[in-house]
């Protein structure tokens, strides 16, 4: 046991302090949840036509009124005979021979705008219907769409950095800051082009704020609950995400729900903005030498334990003793960079392997969605499909990650994910349709999996001085997966099937460098360079010798 960790031992482990903490930590999940899951609302697409025009008629049909005039404005289109939402039709201008005058002999576009039908827009009145985002706008709502995910991976980047220079609570309360204040503008927009900037930069403070928050729970917890812990902070940002329909019924406005979502992020603020709720991790301030505002903490963790930091009468040594021995010499801070990872052996590898299952977990699930609601106007459907799914992943890496490990169901996971989206590239034009139900449901469960597991194990495998920075990394691939379905779709939904190609393809070859990756369950967390370079990879059967003979690597030393 090094230094570090006979510290945190000594201020009473894993005791009744650091659980409450690590639990209280769960509940500004669901306000996180909530704001970062409005994206489908803000963006769903509602069945629309265009408002009939009496002018455009001829004399003897401007009388209509209702149905008869719609169905005279607005052309039936296909063997549903849909409205078309984006054309009216066109009769033949004055003058022209009677048998004719009533017979139209084309389309126009939309002269005085769109009708909606705001249910299936996602219960409320939405940017869509308030600055007419579709026909010829629509390329706008994928547009925003990438913006808001490539705003959360730029937030990573940057704050994941921040969390390794300044502290996990120092990031935490000014991503609040700042998701308030931007939560507050978006409700105030007066454009489409403000919102669409705000948007992404919301995006980025709410996942910084998301990854403050995770590292600094996984450095409260000892080996035996980091899992547990991690998936249950999962089950409350779902509980955020389901509550998000009834708030947008609530409020039937777009404007009254961000303004909802800033006055949760404030309220979140008043109280984790304190220490006693959010303080500092003591993990990074012994990792990189600040000792004197680790020892203040692990003080009061060890006084409100029931231990007395003084006392040297058991085996081990007291706080105060241990202490003493990490400040001797006066160390100065020493941070880190992301940088860093360019002299290490193994680890850059790690980081990259995760970084990839991210970015598959993220971007995979696009296609599975689409096969299960592949009508634009749906919403109900994938919205709470997906939510559930993202439940029931969680709870299934609570009941097997512990148990068979992070590496074999993270393999598990990617060849699930990957497989059936094969099948549904080779054969969805000849599976029936429970068949295609089923392995979209399958890929879509995988694929939450893959995600979730891919963060948690990047948080175990990267050392304490740069976890911010490489777990941002890997949750930053995780959005641009993710923005790559609304980047597509702004070209008007072609390339979908290159995509899923190309997303398959990578999910089969990142199901081999899975392989390459070491057992992180049961271990403490890595401190520095070293310690995560000292990570081997264990065989996969148990009763093996742990080996890391790699191809066109030396073999890294066991321990």
């Amino acid at each position: 046991m090094d230094r570090e960790a006979r510290v945190l031992c000594a201020a009473g482990g894993f005791g009744r302090t650091r659980r409450l903490l690590a639990a209280a930590s769960w509940l500004p999940c669901v306000a996180l949840g909530l704001a970062l899951s409005s994206e489908p609302l803000l963006t769903a697409r509602p069945a629309h036509h265009c408002r009939p025009d009496p002018a455009l008629l001829p004399p003897s049909l401007r009388a209509l009124r209702g149905p008869a005039l719609l169905e005279a404005s607005v052309p039936r289109l296909g063997p549903a005979r849909a409205l078309s939402p984006c054309l009216l039709l066109r009769y033949p201008v004055a003058g022209a021979r009677p048998s004719s005058a009533l017979a139209p002999n084309g389309t126009r576009s939309c002269t005085r705008g769109w009708l909606y039908t705001l249910p299936a827009a996602g219960l409320m009145h939405s940017p869509v219907t308030q600055w007419d985002l579709v026909c010829e706008d629509s390329w706008k709502v994928p547009l925003e769409q990438t913006c808001h995910f490539l705003g959360g991976l730029l937030g990573c980047v940057l704050l994941g950095a921040g969390c390794d220079r300044f502290g996990r609570r120092a990031v935490f309360v000014v991503s609040l800051v700042l998701a308030t204040v931007l939560g507050a503008g978006e409700a105030l927009a007066a454009s489409f082009q403000t919102l669409l900037a705000l948007r992404f930069l919301h995006g980025g403070t709410l996942a910084g704020a998301f990854l403050a928050l995770y590292v600094a729970r996984l450095e409260l917890c000892d080996p035996p609950h980091r899992l547990a812990f991690s998936m249950g902070a999962g089950l409350f940002s779902v509980v955020g995400t389901l509550l998000l329909p009834g708030l947008a019924m609530l409020v039937q406005d777009w404007r009254l729900l961000q303004g909802l979502n800033a006055l949760v992020t404030g309220f979140l603020l008043l109280f984790w903005g304190f220490p006693a709720l959010f303080p500092e991790s003591p993990c990074w301030l012994l990792a990189t030498g600040q000792v004197t505002q680790a020892g203040r903490i692990l003080w009061h963790f060890a006084e409100a334990s029931g231990l007395d930091p003084d006392d040297s009468s058991s085996e081990e040594s007291s706080l105060a003793t241990e202490l003493a021995a990490l400040s001797a010499g006066n160390p100065q801070p020493q941070y880190h960079s992301i940088l860093g990872l360019l002299h290490t052996r193994v680890t850059w590898r790690n980081g990259l392997i995760l970084g990839f299952s991210s970015l598959i977990g993220g971007g995979i699930r696009a296609g599975f969605l689409r096969s299960l609601a592949p009508g634009e106007r749906t919403f109900y459907l994938p919205y709470f499909l997906e939510a559930g799914l993202e439940a029931a992943a969680t709870v299934l890496l609570f009941l097997t990650a512990d148990r068979c490990g992070r590496r074999p169901v993270l393999l598990l996971g990617t060849m699930a994910a990957g497989l059936a989206s094969l099948l549904l590239l080779a054969g969805a034009q000849y599976l029936p349709g429970w068949t295609t139900l089923s392995l979209s449901v399958l890929g879509l469960l995988a694929s939450q999996a893959v995600s979730a597991l891919s963060v948690l194990f990047a948080a175990e495998a990267f050392p304490t001085v740069i976890r911010g920075a490489g777990l941002g990394l890997v949750l930053g691939a995780g959005f641009l997966g993710r923005a790559a379905a609304p980047l597509t779709d702004i070209r008007g939904r072609h390339g979908f099937f290159l995509q899923d190609v190309v997303f398959t393809s990578l999910a089969i070859l990142v199901l081999l460098c899975v392989l390459l990756l070491p057992e992180t369950y049961g271990r403490e967390l890595p401190q520095s360079l070293e310690d995560a370079d000292h990570l081997h990879r264990s065989p996969l059967l148990r009763g093996c010798p742990p080996q890391d003979h790699l191809p066109l690597l030396l073999p890294s030393p066991s321990g």
